[in-house]
């Protein structure tokens, strides 16, 4: 390394991370290292559900590795930002003038009675936090590696999905793919509630109840019930786990009703993984607080993808991170219309940076099993009208199509569309532009509005 490199240390292995890597590559100036803390080969998630699914390998997800600038297996512990170095959990050190955060989310553990051993919430690591077997969240690739060989285990295996979002539906609908008995439990009132309005989730639910997977909405879960394995019939497919743990035999709901489940998977959201900066004493409320050049409260820091809080909102989005990935390698190898920051992190120099002002994201997911075929979900901005709003709906019930939009004065604000996707491009290039529209009815049918 040169005297003139800039040390950029990278903590996250994911898709932010291995994006900016990428982006540096060629860059002279910087010398990147990465810490990734998983084992594996670095992995798309947004791919799990496909692999869950039985629908591509796990190698399929697999994201291109940045060569040895990626050390895997190895967690960060601290940041010491006194000496600008980054201590990890195998002892080693890695010394930086840039710090950049992308350590991504963690899988909300809810609540639950029975689901950590009494006295197990007391600390993090003692063994009492440990799931009972059978529980799984749904966010890594060890996640959805132990969930294939649960519902492969045995004919019929019955999963229960609590949290009817994007990814208890996307994993409900990978379990029910498998072969497994499904039960999805969602405690608000319409299934993917922050995308779809009542039209949409409705043929949503049509669509997954056509594939055998029971629903209940507006249904609150108290509790787990377990077993330990020494209590388990002997050879039942719960009785496989050593024994003395814990395993999972069914959900109980609020109303008293009981759910029988071999299986219990945990979509209840994600929250930002915000810890090791709060530690260091960075500023950070539901994440990790940066400004228009991605900088934490410590202007040697910077934080992208699923940590980042940006403007008052965490995406958790995967084009928002590829995009602050983006933004942030012009600022750090000086591509952007102006010159790198300084790698001590002083003033900002007078002619600034390219500036990250936000990522105007579209949600799509694609449901694909079934008789009637696949079924493709796709929403983008505002999908709840204000007044004075302007709504267009199509609907064919025929089809499973549904297509709404809506207007605001003569912008396009929001939509939602399930079924035939082939508007949607248009649609979404007229609202990330925020062009006047002049012909809408056009934008939104197939046949150019005849």
């Amino acid at each position: 390394m040169t005297s003139e490199q800039q040390r950029v240390v990278v903590i996250g292995g994911g898709l932010a991370g291995l994006r900016l890597a990428e982006r540096l590559g060629g860059s002279p100036a910087v010398r990147v290292a990465v810490l990734g803390e998983e084992p594996h080969a670095p992995y798309n998630r947004v791919l799990l559900a496909e692999v869950l699914a039985g629908r591509y390998a796990p190698e399929v997800a697999a994201l291109p590795e940045p060569g040895p600038v990626l050390r895997r297996g190895v967690r960060a512990v601290r940041i010491d930002r006194a000496d600008r170095t980054v201590h990890c959990d195998d002892g080693s050190t890695e010394p930086y003038d840039t710090l950049v955060l992308a350590t991504g989310s963690n899988a909300v553990l809810p609540p639950l009675r029975g689901l950590f051993a009494p006295g197990g919430a007391l600390a993090a690591s003692a063994p009492g936090r440990e799931l009972p077997d059978g529980v799984h969240a749904f966010r890594t690739m060890d996640d959805c590696l132990a969930l294939s060989a649960a519902v492969a285990a045995g004919p019929a295996v019955r999963a229960v999905v609590i949290g009817g979002g994007l990814l208890g539906v996307s994993a409900a609908r990978a379990l029910a793919e498998r072969g497994a008995q499904v039960v999805l439990a969602q405690q608000g009132e319409r299934l993917m509630e922050r995308q779809l309005d009542e039209g949409a989730a409705a043929l949503l639910h049509a669509h997954l109840a056509g594939l055998g997977i029971e629903i209940h909405t507006e249904c609150r879960v108290r509790g787990l019930t377990t077993t330990t394995a020494a209590a388990v019939p002997a050879g039942s497919e719960a009785g496989t786990g050593p024994a003395g743990r814990r395993r999972v035999t069914g959900v109980e709901l609020a109303d008293g009703y009981r759910l029988d489940a071999d299986v219990v998977v945990l979509a209840c959201g994600v929250r930002p993984r915000a810890g090791l900066a709060r530690a260091a004493g960075l500023e950070v409320c539901t994440g990790i607080v940066v400004d228009d050049l991605l900088r934490t409260s410590d202007p040697a820091i910077h934080a992208i993808g699923d940590c980042a809080e940006h403007a008052g909102r965490v995406y958790g989005l995967a084009g928002a991170a590829l995009e602050q990935a983006d933004a942030l390698a012009a600022v750090l190898a000086g591509t952007g219309p102006g010159p790198r920051l300084p790698r001590a992190g002083g003033p900002e120099p007078a002619s600034a940076p390219a500036r990250y002002t936000g990522t105007r994201a579209l949600t799509r997911l694609t449901l694909s099993a079934g008789g009637d075929g696949p079924l493709d979900v796709a929403a983008f901005g505002e999908t709840d009208p204000l007044p004075g709003d302007d709504v267009l709906r199509l609907s064919d019930a025929t089809r499973r199509t549904y297509r709404k939009v809506v207007v605001r004065g003569d912008r396009l604000v929001g939509g939602v569309l399930l079924g035939e996707l082939s508007s949607v491009a248009a649609l979404a290039r007229s609202w990330e532009d925020e062009e006047a529209l002049t012909d809408l009815f056009h934008l939104i049918t197939d046949d150019g509005g005849s």
